[in-house]
């Protein structure tokens, strides 16, 4: 194998870590919750900002990155409260309206407070050489980091209570109110979790990218792709199509251009949605 393509397809899977944990974040959101938050890449942006400004204040930054996930926790929460449960059992179309009206005044307020500027935590991870292989080491820790935290959300989901109970709405939400668990509480916890997922992977990605306030476009439409070509709430299906979608990039950015390869990715996209309309692995 052409040793350029082999590492293509390394860099393909060491993205697919990250973009696992952003859609698993979103899936379980959409699963429990049912609603889709279309600003979920924005409020990555933000804890990506966090970051940034406790580097820039001297803050350790294994303690900023604790405290991005904390906040980001904690704004899921309010995003929750503020704009989710006011239209909680509105039509879909206004749930959509309303995330998507939190994206637009996410990255307008952003733009506002910081400008367009683009901003770097100044990290430089060496890039290691294997077998005349160029691996970021940056990558390698985002992708470790990645498998870590979807295995203790494996672990939560199933070995605590309030997993269990989690499960039980995402599998019969008419039902688990008589079982005397309390859903909006669940609900709030959820919006924690996927808060946290999305601090999570704003640490990942402060130390490979700049922080602008429209990165959210760079990865909200690839993670929403995901989620629906694993079929919207399988959280083990869009960890599957997180793998698949970022080898067509790697692999489609090895023969063509960074361009080219998003356009394989959605060209693939559309193509499996008009085979599966629910999803590629929707029963």
């Amino acid at each position: 194998m052409d040793i350029y393509l082999l590492e293509a397809i390394i860099n393909g899977i060491l993205l697919g870590g990250v973009l696992a944990l952003l859609a698993l974040g979103l899936n379980l959101i959409f699963g429990v919750i049912d609603v889709v938050w279309i600003c979920y890449a924005d409020i990555v942006m933000c804890g990506m900002y966090a970051i940034y400004f406790l580097a820039q204040y001297g803050v350790p930054l294994p303690l900023a990155c604790v405290i991005a996930i904390i906040g980001i926790a904690g704004l899921g929460v309010l995003v929750h409260l503020l704009i989710i449960a006011p239209v909680l059992h509105s039509p879909p179309l206004n749930q959509l309206l309303a995330t998507g009206g939190l994206l637009f005044f996410l990255q307008s307020f952003a733009t506002l407070l910081f400008g367009t500027d683009f901003r770097n935590i100044g990290v430089r991870l060496p890039v290691l050489e294997v077998a005349t292989m160029y691996l970021s080491f940056a990558r390698l820790i985002a992708f470790a980091v990645s498998l870590i935290g979807a295995v203790a959300l494996y672990l939560f989901l199933k070995r605590t209570y309030i997993g269990t109970a989690i499960r039980a709405i995402a599998q019969d939400r008419e039902i688990v109110g008589l079982m005397g668990i309390d859903d909006r509480r669940i609900y709030l916890v959820v919006s924690a979790v996927g808060g946290a997922l999305a601090g999570l992977a704003a640490c990942l990605l402060a130390l490979q990218y700049d922080v602008h306030p429209f990165i959210g476009n760079t990865f909200g439409p690839v993670i929403f792709m995901i989620c629906v070509l694993g079929g919207l709430g399988n959280m083990i299906g869009g960890f599957v199509a997180s793998f698949v979608i970022s080898q067509i990039i790697a692999i489609g950015g090895y023969y063509g251009s960074t361009e080219l390869s998003y356009v394989f990715a959605f060209t693939f996209f559309i193509v499996l949605m008009l085979i599966r309309p629910r999803g590629l692995f929707a029963p």
